[in-house]
């Protein structure tokens, strides 16, 4: 399934526009690495999302578009959350790097 659909369908991003436009500046990162919109994502996969003043992380549980838009179903699990501060590049020290 693509990132960016991923992202809307999880609710880890409200809207799919957002979503690409998070990835299209560098925002995301799957397995540690930038990635694009229509980049695929699957099952076991690390999500990074970096916020104003956050970066998240979750795991995809389930890939599949229909899944997904069924009620109740987990999309992804969270696997951590950290502050960061507004001026500062929140991919250092991640095990993405720059």
């Amino acid at each position: 399934m693509r990132l960016d659909k991923f992202l809307k369908l999880s609710q880890l991003v409200k809207r799919r526009t957002a979503a690409q436009e998070m990835i299209e500046v560098g925002a995301v990162r799957v397995n540690g690495r930038k990635v694009k919109p229509a980049s695929d994502v699957k099952a076991g996969d690390l999500i990074e999302v970096a916020f104003p003043r956050r970066v998240i992380a979750a795991a995809v549980l389930v890939d599949d578009e229909a899944a997904l838009r069924r009620r109740g179903t987990v999309a992804c699990e969270m696997r951590g959350e950290r502050r960061v501060e507004p001026d500062e590049n929140p991919w250092e020290g991640s095990a993405g790097g720059h």
